[in-house]
């Protein structure tokens, strides 16, 4: 589960340790359809699938950053009544536009709920939508599935 109090920090590529400039080389050559495999791009750079993936999620070229507008967040969630109304409800107060839900049938009680965002008009951080959301009564989990453009 992430840190809701987790801080980024800018740092030049220079400084980067070498395992993390190669895990952000191997993610390019995957983004861009160079390489079909994980395995393939961390062999064509020279690092460890290991290391690739405990930095995977960690490490993003400065300008990736700056234009990500979008944000996918999974939710398991208390079957209640008005509970997606408030869910959505707490989304918007942030700025976020509701892009796609998709819902789950609740079982014993719990319901799954897939939330896609564009976060151009936020005002407050992503961590700060994120550490919100956890303290609603109703959630009993928000992860981060993916973020992009």
């Amino acid at each position: 589960m992430a840190d809701y109090n987790e801080k980024f920090y800018l740092v030049r590529s220079d400084i980067l340790p070498e395992a993390m400039m190669k895990t952000i080389e191997a993610k390019e050559l995957l983004e861009r359809g160079k390489v079909e495999s994980i395995f393939e791009a961390v062999q064509q750079v020279g690092l460890s699938r290991s290391a690739f993936y405990k930095y995977r999620d960690a490490v993003f070229p400065f300008q990736a950053m700056v234009k990500e507008q979008m944000i996918t967040l999974f939710f398991h969630l208390e079957d209640r009544k008005g509970t997606l109304s408030n869910l959505l409800m707490t989304v918007a107060q942030s700025g976020c536009n509701v892009l796609t839900i998709h819902q789950t049938i609740p079982l014993q009680g719990k319901a799954n709920v897939t939330l896609s965002l564009n976060t151009s008009g936020m005002e407050d951080s992503i961590e700060k939508l994120l550490q919100q959301l956890h303290k609603l009564d109703f959630v009993d989990r928000v992860e981060i599935l993916s973020t992009g453009a």
